[in-house]
């Protein structure tokens, strides 16, 4: 079975630069992108499968942690109980 079929439209099942691909992906996904490495990266996801997984799963990641791992204001009582109780066990 051939791993590069470009011509059929399907992805290859290895990359041939896995580091450096890599590299792009996460810099796009990071938002130090230009027009030209949106190209790279469109031209990449086509064309090859673990680049299309990988970008993929970051994006997901990223996701997740932007939206659960978010600030999220405390009450000042709770701030100044919990300031009070810290003073009182030293």
């Amino acid at each position: 079975m051939e791993n590069n079929l470009e011509g059929t439209g399907e992805r290859k099942l290895q990359c041939d630069d896995v580091s450096k691909c890599f590299q792009l992906l996460e810099s796009i996904l990071d938002g130090n992108e230009s027009a030209d490495s949106q190209e790279v990266l469109k031209s990449k996801l086509a064309k090859c499968q673990p680049c299309f997984e990988h970008y993929h799963l970051e994006q997901a990641i990223k996701e997740v942690l932007r939206t659960k791992c978010t600030k999220h204001e405390v009450p000042s009582q709770l701030v100044e109980n919990i300031r009070q109780k810290i003073e009182e066990i030293k």
